[in-house]
């Protein structure tokens, strides 16, 4: 079935949106096609599942020179980004979501073709476009609403896209060279890389460009101003679903076939200075939207830090491990940022259960027991070791528990506002549901990866628990005394960049005095100090 099936949904993953992508260039099928268009995932979804039980597959087309394959790790993650994507796009653009624009609406369509392609794409050059898909067309959904402080968080965006484009072209360049037989396929270019002449040169290139994408510090500062500023909808896909791009990318084109140990624990320590400064920035903040941001910040630092142990270590198993951390990861956050509108929408202060609801799944990011974080966290032990890694990631689970807890009690504090009217009341209705799903589908995809035995002893329960005890007393502490802390402006490295920027400003003064006064020397005096360091450099060498 796999091998009769597999490859024409495949195909159909990328066919089925590009179809609905053309039939937006008719005046009269465009409303319809923008209307429906969250079914244009559903063959991913199928092609994923099948791909999860029944192992991988592929399919060519030497014509247009492109290779699609789907793996297990590109299966998980493309089961829960087109679930996610199907999920909002039904409240978004069916029913009483028809009166988005079309031009926003055209935008999510690109960026959804885009965020399903890389999970299957095998060559470098489909790749290249599905990620430019994924990243360059969200930039209506975050300046939808033409505020000023939209417009400028897509800007930051675009400029670090546009940068992490530019850097990926040259890795990709360098992974080609280097590749003897001119194939693009990303298996044979994987498989020269380890004695390739430009190995280390390509892979410093895909660190920087795919840890752009995933906002590893300190080139973080695009994520909290864009997931701040965009929609509720765009903010759950975009956090959920486009971010994970640059895992996807980090797991296709590092090289675990051989242990890299320099590579691999320089990609440990930006990793973990990634997920501890996602938690400090994070409790700074007062708005539950730009919390969920520097969490993000936090979790895409601990996957980092879980592929530079594997990368070190040559651990060819750690990816779809990986993979299922991060996809638990596309489930909970989306649902949180979803929740985020629910709780404008809604008194939250009187109805308590969708905040309960809310917390379990917030908790899970710390691996409480008996959730999907509890598995993804379980599913990662084994790449992370048992020494000052796994240390680290224990304490940056604290960490997680802290930074949840924080976005709580903001969002009980949250008072009714804008977010109210970009939320579907599809959302709101069916929110619960939503949440519920987001806990119990990684137990569904958890038995691909590990057994679901070992995640119930008391050692495992109690591994998960005592994290987020300790987050639990730092939060009261936090309560306490955190009217202390200075308020960091969201988006915190670009900010700094700003103020450095406009200071360097003042050095043009400072500049200019000084020419001012060098113009001033009689012109014997530059030529008797020409003199005086000729003689001086004779001297020194001469002698």
């Amino acid at each position: 079935m796999t091998e009769v099936l597999g490859p024409w949904l495949i195909a159909a993953t990328l066919i089925v949106p590009l179809l609905f992508l053309a039939a937006c260039l008719s005046g009269g099928l465009r409303a319809q096609a923008l209307a429906l268009q969250w079914l244009a995932p559903v063959p991913a979804l199928i092609a994923a599942i099948l791909a999860i039980a029944g192992g991988p597959f592929a399919v060519e087309s030497p014509a247009l020179r492109m290779s699609l394959r789907l793996d297990l790790p590109g299966g998980l993650l493309l089961a829960v980004a087109s679930l996610l994507w199907i999920v909002v796009g039904a409240a978004t653009f069916s029913g009483e979501g028809r009166g988005v624009s079309e031009r926003f609406a055209i935008s999510w369509l690109l960026t959804m073709t885009g965020s399903l392609g890389v999970f299957i794409a095998a060559d470098l050059l489909t790749f290249y476009l599905v990620y430019a898909l994924v990243s360059i067309p969200a930039y209506e959904l975050i300046v939808r609403d033409g505020a000023p402080s939209s417009t400028r968080a897509g800007g930051v965006y675009m400029a670090f896209t546009i940068l992490g484009e530019a850097l990926l072209l040259m890795a990709f360049a360098l992974l080609a060279a280097g590749e003897p037989n001119g194939s693009l396929r990303i298996g044979d270019v994987m498989a020269a890389l380890l004695t390739s002449p430009w190995r280390d040169g390509a892979i410093a290139l895909v660190i920087a460009g795919f840890g752009m994408k995933m906002a590893l510090a300190p080139l973080n500062g695009w994520m909290p101003l864009t997931y701040t500023a965009a929609p509720i909808p765009a903010a759950a896909v975009l956090s959920g679903a486009a971010v994970k791009a640059g895992v996807i990318g980090l797991i296709r084109f590092l090289p675990f076939a051989a242990p890299m140990q320099g590579w691999g624990e320089a990609l440990v320590v930006i990793g973990f200075v990634s997920a501890f400064y996602g938690v400090a920035i994070g409790i700074t903040q007062q708005n539950p939207k730009t919390v969920l941001s520097y969490s993000s910040i936090s979790q895409m630092g601990v996957i980092a830090a879980v592929i530079g142990m594997a990368l070190a270590s040559g651990d060819v198993s750690a990816p779809p491990k990986v993979a299922f951390y991060a996809a638990n990861h596309v489930l909970v956050k989306g649902a949180l940022f979803l929740a985020v509108g629910v709780a404008a929408a809604t008194d939250v202060r009187r109805n308590r259960w969708p905040l309960v609801l809310t917390g379990v799944l917030a908790l899970s990011l710390a691996g409480l027991p008996f959730t999907g974080g509890a598995l993804a966290k379980l599913a990662v032990k084994g790449p992370l070791g048992d020494g000052i890694a796994a240390s680290l990631a224990n304490f940056s689970a604290a960490g997680s528990a802290l930074l949840m807890l924080h976005f709580l009690m903001r969002l009980a504090r949250m008072e009714p506002r804008e977010e109210a009217a970009e939320t579907p009341s599809f959302i709101v209705r069916f929110w619960p549901a939503i949440a519920l799903g987001a806990i119990l589908i990684p137990w569904l995809l958890y038995p691909a990866v590990g057994e679901l035995s070992e995640s119930v002893t008391f050692a495992k329960l109690w591994d998960g628990l005592w994290p987020i005890v300790i987050g639990a007393a730092l939060a009261l502490a936090l309560r306490r005394w955190g009217a202390n802390l200075p308020r960091i402006p969201e988006g915190d490295t670009v900010v700094a960049a700003e103020a450095a920027f406009k200071a360097s400003f003042a050095l043009g003064g400072v500049f200019e005095s000084l020419d001012a006064r060098l113009r001033q020397w009689p012109a014997a005096s530059l030529a008797l100090l020409t003199i005086a360091l000729v003689l001086a450099a004779m001297a020194a060498y001469g002698g």
